[in-house]
């Protein structure tokens, strides 16, 4: 075994670190490494999960996609994460219920689904480390959920910006704001313009350049 490797690997999982003897070793014997590239769906809904990816780099956009094709982010997971919508359905023998693709070229440890229910059933350390996942997960969704049954979409394209831009400057397409936030990209192109009127943005093709307070 790498030790290198394994050291790298508990740098991005440190709660393994306590993990009972042959834990990790069990991981590294049995998981395959993969890499995606930016864009790549790696989870359709409806798939099969037989296997379960730890993440080592990169990140990776959970969402829901209606019949008439508008998409809705449920969460993002990056390195040190895992997928809980991907634990779920390993555990209950169901599909996936959502999407998932890359955001970013992305690094994973594949572990074949019949060794996760083997670590989660012998060993505390991977029961917590899911349940932890579970928790943040269920915190971000229930936020979603506020937002879009409370939040006035003006408000939460401002948060979304805010929050997203660096330097006051955010690289992002319309259609992209849209499918965050769970709305068409008419209607965030329309309140982009608003914003741009009333002196609080500046909009450039794929360039939100914050100008006043949001």
């Amino acid at each position: 075994m790498n030790r290198q490797k394994m050291e790298e690997f508990l740098e991005i999982f440190p709660s393994f670190r306590q993990a009972q003897a042959g834990m990790v070793e069990k991981i590294f014997e049995s998981a395959v490494g993969h890499r995606f590239d930016s864009n790549s769906q790696i989870y359709k809904h409806g798939d099969t999960c037989s296997h379960i990816a730890l993440i080592l780099a990169g990140e990776i956009r959970v969402y829901k996609l209606s019949p008439g094709g508008r998409e809705i982010t449920l969460y993002e997971i990056g390195p040190g994460d895992t997928c809980i919508l991907n634990a779920s359905c390993i555990l209950s023998a169901s599909d996936y219920p959502a999407n998932a693709e890359t955001l970013s070229d992305c690094e994973v440890l594949l572990l074949p689904a019949a060794l996760f229910r083997e670590l989660i059933a012998g060993h505390e350390v991977m029961r917590k480390f899911v349940f932890t996942m579970l928790n943040q997960r269920l915190v971000t969704v229930m936020n979603l959920v506020e937002e879009v049954a409370f939040g006035r979409m003006a408000e939460r394209l401002a948060d979304y910006i805010v929050e997203k831009s660096e330097d006051d400057r955010l690289s992002v397409t319309h259609q992209v704001i849209a499918n965050d936030l769970g709305t068409s990209r008419e209607v965030i192109s329309r309140l982009l313009k608003d914003l741009e009127h009333r002196g609080k943005i500046s909009l450039s093709r794929n360039l939100i350049t914050i100008t006043g307070s949001l």
